[in-house]
């Protein structure tokens, strides 16, 4: 059924040089979901992504809180896979570009069995870092839309400074570090498409100047799940969000508005 939400993780990539800039990556136009629009990676929560046994391969887990557990792994999992970067350390230190270079041979083996990513980070004596990341927001579509709807928590993180990001050109097809305001003024110009729960995501990161301030503003909103609606007024019919949670844009023409 379309009703049913399927759980969803995805990961706000940022960093401070040369300025400050988000990582997104351009979906392949086939996809059913979103295809040819620009998204953050991420995907599905998947079977294995809840195994207990990651309690012993992430730094941080009995920190986090248990219902964030599984989507912290999807989101690392699914940046792994679609862009190639590893938020992962050795001995305390996050591995850099050639240590995640060698890994990505495993990119598609773990797209195509996720519980490969457990075996891959296990085997090389690694840990993923759970604690860096931050529970950016939540959203749920509506019922009744008539498409998939994914339960989907947006968490940030800092990039790996020394990683290269590397589209899998399978569902990411171009890798694309740019700064927010950039990304709207793509968006305005139809140069590049964004799906509503992006869009308004990319908008909010507008509003901070550096990664440090995307976590701190981060921290003190709240970040429960938004749900957007469908509303008519005047006989036009618009996709809005509450006006409490801190978005500068909460309202956007249905007719516009990209939701899959």
């Amino acid at each position: 059924m379309v009703d049913d939400l399927i759980p969803a993780a995805t990961i706000i990539l940022l960093r401070d040089a040369p300025q400050f800039e988000v990582l997104m990556v351009e979906r392949h136009a086939e996809i059913a979901f979103a295809g040819g629009a620009l998204v953050f990676p991420g995907g599905r929560i998947d079977a294995g992504d809840h195994n207990p046994a990651w309690a012993a391969h992430c730094e941080g887990f009995d920190a986090v809180p248990e219902e964030e557990r599984a989507p912290r792994i999807a989101a690392m999992r699914e940046a792994f896979e679609e862009t190639g970067l590893l938020l992962a350390r050795r001995n305390g230190e996050t591995i850099g570009a050639d240590e995640a270079e060698k890994l990505s041979s495993w990119r598609k083996r773990v797209e195509d069995d996720d519980r490969l990513f457990l075996e891959m980070i296990a085997g090389e004596s690694l840990s993923l870092a759970a604690d860096a990341l931050q529970l950016f927001a939540r959203w749920r579509p509506p019922k009744g839309v008539g498409h998939r709807r994914y339960d989907t928590w947006f968490f940030a993180a800092k990039a790996p400074e020394s990683q290269r990001a590397k589209a899998d050109g399978v569902e990411a097809m171009e890798i694309v570090w740019t700064a927010p305001a950039d990304a709207l003024a793509e968006s305005t110009a139809g140069r590049r498409k964004m799906i509503f729960p992006t869009l308004r995501n990319v908008e909010l990161l507008a509003t901070s100047e550096s990664a440090d301030a995307v976590f701190s503003f981060a921290e003190t909103r709240d970040r429960s799940p938004i749900e957007p609606r469908r509303i008519e007024r005047d006989g036009a019919y618009f996709l809005t969000i509450p006006e409490d949670r801190g978005y500068p844009v909460t309202e956007e023409p249905l007719e516009k508005a990209m939701r899959s």
